[in-house]
């Protein structure tokens, strides 16, 4: 162990012994970003980039383990990135589903897509459903896999599965509008029944949303730190939850 290695430990050991758990968040939502990046600053490709950032999830799921988070939402493939060349988009699909099935094949946390699954290819689409359905009952962490994800979408496919079921009530247009309300949309989001995020974390510097939940981080706090996805660490996330529980939230103007 280098020097560097050894001020690390024992600083993020600090941080950890003065974090308050009892004021962690319950659901941390993740930009994963800045794997190109980092694997350009390394020298190295694009997909090992993207395959670095596939390890470093895991690792982080067993720091949330530690720190009492109970949902964890990860962006792995926005809309946007569907529309990449394929030679750039097939390896990332393949990592993301390798990633996707590792997780499930821990038993550890149970496994929930966000997304619009028929923007996906029909294998990925495989891969979603068969880790859903594996990890099921497990009672660990609930790990939303954001894959084929924009916020838009998301609202907009809210209120079209909204407008089907009441259609299906024979619910008329102008009864709708009388009672429509927040809620009702919510009720069709991906993320259904689940808690808001409390506190978003996006990784590599950038200090935008970029879309991400925009309907469920109404009230959510944002952490944005300056280190590429591959290379976040134990100590950049205590960080975070520090910075989180320093906070008062105000869920308001």
């Amino acid at each position: 162990m280098n020097l560097r290695d050894l001020v690390y430990g024992l600083y993020s050991r600090r941080v950890e012994r003065r974090l308050d758990v009892d004021r962690a968040p319950k659901h941390i939502g993740v930009i994963l970003d800045g794997n190109r990046r980092w694997a350009k600053a390394a020298g190295g490709t694009t997909v090992q980039g993207h395959r670095a950032g596939a390890d470093k999830i895991a690792e982080m799921l067993g720091w949330c383990e530690e720190t009492g988070v109970e949902v964890v939402t990860l962006w792995l493939l926005s809309t946007d990135n569907l529309d990449r060349p394929a030679e750039e988009l097939v390896p990332l699909l393949g990592i993301i589903e390798d990633a996707v099935t590792e997780l499930a094949a821990t038993g550890r946390w149970r496994v929930h897509h966000v997304g619009t699954m028929d923007m996906l290819p029909g294998q990925t689409q495989r891969v979603l459903k068969e880790a859903e359905q594996a990890t099921v009952g497990v009672t660990g962490i609930l790990v939303n896999v954001a894959v084929g994800y924009g916020g838009r979408q998301e609202i907009a496919d809210a209120v079209r599965s909204l407008l089907h079921e009441h259609a299906g009530r024979g619910t008329s247009i102008e009864d709708l509008a009388e009672i429509l309300d927040v809620e009702h949309i919510a009720e069709h989001l991906y993320t259904r029944g689940q808690p808001d995020p409390d506190l978003v974390i996006r990784t590599s510097g950038e200090q935008r949303l970029s879309g991400f939940m925009l309907w469920q981080s109404a009230h959510s706090e944002y952490y944005f730190c300056e280190v590429f996805w591959p290379a976040f660490r134990k100590v950049d996330f205590l960080r975070a939850l520090r910075d989180y529980a320093a906070r008062h939230r105000r869920y308001g103007a």
